[in-house]
This record gives structure tokens, C-alpha cells and sequence, in this order.
């Protein structure tokens, strides 16, 4: 199913697919699952975590109160261009959860977190 809008049950769609990619990755997966964990329940409550990150960024709502970019500067060391393989990952689960309309919303915003990541943890860090 396509969404024309943007939603929790559609972000917690988008969660599902673009998390599945990052599991299987051989770049991302081994960094996610040595912080997340192997089990479903761990992944299920990031998921959740990050659904409602999502909806605030996009929707103004959610309950994160977390500090994202601490935990990207907390990791152990990685390539810069893992954010690249980020960002194809998270365009890639956009195709196949939301029309092209809503694509551009959030990839705008993620690519705005992705620089601003990748200042913080390669330029000034």
C-alpha cells in the first residue's frame, strides 16, 4: 500500500521496511545490531523509538525525548559513507511505503540529519 498521507501508521510502515533493510545490511547491520541487540523485541522497541522521532520531526507529535545525536557520537568509529548507505536504505523504504509527495518530506528532513550528523561526528568531534 502507497500513503498520500503521513501518519503513525504509516512512519511505524516505513519503520518496519527501512529496518529490515538496515538488519540485512553488510555495512549498517553489524552497527545496529551490536547497539540495538539480535532480538525482535529489541528491534520492535527501536522501531518504536524511532516511529516516534519521526512523528515528531514530520508531525509535530510522538513522545521522543532523547538525545539522537549523542548516540551517533557514542558509537564506535564508522565510515562517513555509511551515510550515504543510510540515506539509500531510507529512499529505497520511501518507494515502497509513500507516494512521491510524502518521499520529499522526509527525505529532505533526513538528508538535513544526516549532514548535521555527519558535522557533528566528523568535522567537529
Amino acid at each position: 500500500m502507497i500513503y498520500s498521507d503521513i501518519n503513525k501508521e504509516s512512519i511505524d510502515k516505513l519503520m518496519d521496511i527501512f529496518y529490515d533493510k538496515i538488519k540485512s545490511d553488510n555495512n549498517l547491520g553489524p552497527i545496529f545490531k551490536s547497539k540495538i541487540g539480535e532480538s525482535k523485541e529489541a528491534w520492535d522497541k527501536h522501531k518504536d523509538k524511532i516511529s516516534n522521532f519521526w512523528q515528531g520531526q514530520i508531525l509535530g507529535e510522538g513522545n521522543y525525548r532523547r538525545q539522537p545525536m549523542k548516540t551517533h557520537i557514542e558509537l564506535p568509529p564508522f565510515p562517513q559513507e555509511f551515510f550515504n548507505i543510510w540515506l539509500d536504505l531510507f529512499s529505497q523504504s520511501l518507494d515502497l511505503v509513500f507516494d512521491d509527495n510524502c518521499k520529499a518530506v522526509f527525505l529532505k528532513r533526513a538528508q538535513m540529519i544526516a549532514n548535521s550528523f555527519q558535522n557533528m561526528i566528523y568535522k567537529y568531534h
